[in-house]
């Protein structure tokens, strides 16, 4: 009987060791990992300067609360505010948190309290974040939810016209849907998101959680189309592996969140901080992402180009290095199958293949996956067929 509650339906491997984009199992089996944490490894395992950082802050002191300025916060904040449109940051421990600490901003600010989300989006998992999820399966049985969120369609600016008003607080997405099955937003409905709001007074809180620090090849995805969010929350690749998440907001939200108003123990600790800022002096490196675009680049068009002729492919979507593969395949022996033959991926909805790999990723680690996604697809599809 294990001592632990079964909230996760754990693979029947655990992982011993890890080096780049390579992981070993206790079995010895090594895998190409394109799950890298759920989109947290973005510089792979290990990353020398992150662990250097980490080893040096070590050394000199761990946690002393925010009753104490942290400098290190402040060179972390700094970094942040400057590859955002946003002007200052609030540390915390994770995505839900931050996703948390937006939705009591946006309410302390405006004075409102209805929320506008959308269908098929997560933002996280404590009452509130939970309330925000557009997916029925993430909320069943706990009882009433936090009042006052609306879930539109997604991409939808019609609907959004027709139910944004003077009455509601924020207007809260993510610019690519990851675990609701790899779906981006297209430019016109983000723009028109962001004018509803200003028309009306509401935040425009955009979730970066899993799109953001160069996932999509840029610092934050919303920097593809054109837009300031008033709000973006942060989390998983800012540590990349060490717990740390952050909310950036624009400047006339500073005085919202004044002393007292909201807090953490163990948010922005320094070790959180000395990882983030070793992650952040590599990959908002502008020459660091001209490579990851790329090799971006590089792997989408051979995906799609040695993947064509696999019919039970119904499309390859997403942005930069969060992608999706919708397949009319059986997504749980697919799965099995891949990892399998060496290659690690996770499902985004029952009919989507997701693969994110490390933005560090080589070409040739990337020939390596199409070489086994290629021949996975093509066994189980010529299986069927006879």
């Amino acid at each position: 009987m294990s001592a632990l509650f079964p909230t996760y339906n754990r693979l029947e491997l655990e992982i011993a060791h890890g080096e780049g984009t390579k992981v070993t199992d206790t079995n010895g089996k090594t895998y190409l990992d394109f799950i890298s944490g759920i989109a947290v490894c973005n510089l792979g395992h290990r990353p020398p300067s992150v662990q250097k950082a980490i080893e040096e802050q070590l050394e000199k002191v761990w946690h002393v609360s925010n009753l104490f300025p942290v400098s290190l916060q402040e060179e972390v904040g700094e970094q942040l505010v400057t590859h955002s449109c946003c002007d200052a940051a609030f540390f915390c421990n994770s995505g839900a948190e931050a996703n948390e600490a937006a939705i009591k901003l946006a309410r302390k600010y405006t004075g409102r309290t209805k929320v506008i989300t959308f269908k098929q989006s997560f933002h996280g998992r404590t009452f509130a974040t939970m309330s925000a999820t557009g997916q029925g399966k993430i909320q069943e049985g706990f009882g009433p939810l936090l009042q006052e969120f609306v879930y539109l369609p997604y991409n939808d600016s019609e609907a959004l016209a027709s139910e944004i008003n003077e009455n509601v607080a924020a207007v809260m997405l993510e610019v690519v849907q990851g675990e609701g099955g790899v779906h981006a937003a297209n430019a016109e409905f983000l723009q028109n998101v962001q004018k509803l709001c200003k028309e009306n007074g509401s935040l425009f809180i955009v979730d970066e959680v899993q799109t953001g620090i160069g996932r999509t090849g840029k610092p934050f995805a919303y920097q593809h189309y054109d837009i300031e969010p008033d709000v973006i929350t942060i989390a998983k690749g800012l540590g990349n592996g060490f717990p740390v998440g952050a909310m950036l907001g624009k400047g006339f939200l500073r005085d919202t969140f004044s002393v007292g108003s909201h807090g953490t123990t163990f948010g922005g600790n320094p070790l959180a901080m000395a990882a983030a800022k070793a992650v952040l002096a590599q990959i908002f490196d502008e020459g660091f992402l001209t490579e990851v675009n790329k090799k971006v680049d590089y792997f989408t068009e051979k995906l799609a180009e040695n993947l064509q002729h696999i019919e039970e492919i119904c499309e390859v979507r997403g942005k930069g290095f969060l992608i999706g593969i919708e397949t009319s395949v059986n997504q749980g022996e697919l799965l099995t199958k891949l990892r399998e033959s060496g290659l690690l991926a996770l499902p985004a909805g029952p009919q989507v293949l997701r693969l994110l790999p490390p933005l560090t990723v080589t070409t040739e680690e990337l020939d390596e996956a199409i070489e086994k996604l290629e021949k996975v697809f093509t066994e189980m599809t010529t299986t069927v067929i006879q």
